[in-house]
């Protein structure tokens, strides 16, 4: 559970499987990576989005490699996208085969 206090406004993801594989292909989130996951952003809506990770990043002491990326595990807890119900909500998607969702 995120710790953090600061309050931003989470904008909605551009689509499931975006979110499921910058999830698993990244360790850390660069500011075009989040652009990709939510759509067209300002400069300073990014920086308020990883402003609220790196708080997060700094109370649980986790490890920073690159100081202009945010952790993409700590990002998606402080978002609340939860990988698990992503997958699952895609999978059910795609089991009813609904028009825009490939299936793989």
């Amino acid at each position: 559970m995120p710790t953090s206090k600061l309050n931003v406004r989470i904008p909605q993801i551009t689509s499931l499987e975006t979110a499921i594989r910058l999830y698993y292909e990244r360790n850390e989130l660069s500011n075009d990576d989040i652009r990709e996951l939510f759509g067209k952003l300002g400069h300073s809506t990014v920086s308020r989005l990883k402003k609220a990770v790196v708080a997060e990043t700094n109370a649980r002491g986790t490890p920073i490699w690159n100081a202009a990326r945010v952790n993409t595990e700590v990002a998606y807890e402080v978002w609340g996208l939860d990988i698990k119900r992503l997958e699952n909500s895609l999978k059910k998607l795609r089991a009813m085969n609904l028009e825009g969702v490939k299936n793989q």
